[in-house]
């Protein structure tokens, strides 16, 4: 991570397992978009609202955790937590210790898939949760992130 300047003007995005592969996993379901343009797009609209976005990703749940707890004092973070969305205890017991708003996406509409992925367990302690809006939604719970954080420190 870079070294953060004033940690109330950064949001972590972080991104799970698999979704390093984006662009070439299941482009029916998932787009041709790679990942590192999706980061590009985010810190650009970042730069745009007057924040720093510090991009990650992880296949480990632990790192993860880790990636989180880092941003606890920042001004949020933008979560694709892949599918750990489903059975990540440790990954949404992070989400729910750190007090900044942490905004769940997931480019798919989880609930036009498998059954299994109609359960999250860790939406329900996220400030947010933008789903089915393709990698336009990472730029939605960017904003999300950033009322939320306002709304926070009023």
């Amino acid at each position: 991570m870079s070294a953060v300047a004033e940690p109330s003007r950064t949001v972590l995005l972080l991104n799970g397992p698999n979704l390093n592969l984006l662009g070439t996993r299941d482009p029916e379901q998932y787009g041709t978009v790679t990942l590192d343009e999706v980061e590009r797009q985010v810190v650009a609209l970042g730069v745009e609202l007057g924040v720093e976005v510090v991009c990650a990703q992880s296949n480990s749940e632990g790192v993860m955790v880790d990636r989180i707890h880092s941003a606890r004092h920042w001004a949020g973070v933008v979560l694709n937590p892949g599918a750990y969305a489903h059975y990540g205890i440790a990954l949404r017991d992070a989400i729910d210790a750190v007090e900044v708003p942490v905004v769940e996406v997931h480019i798919s509409n989880i609930y036009a898939r498998e059954e299994f992925r109609h359960t999250s367990v860790t939406a329900p302690v996220a400030a947010g949760y933008v789903a089915g809006c393709g990698v336009f939604g990472y730029e939605l719970a960017l904003r999300a992130v950033l009322r939320r954080d306002a709304e926070r420190r009023a």
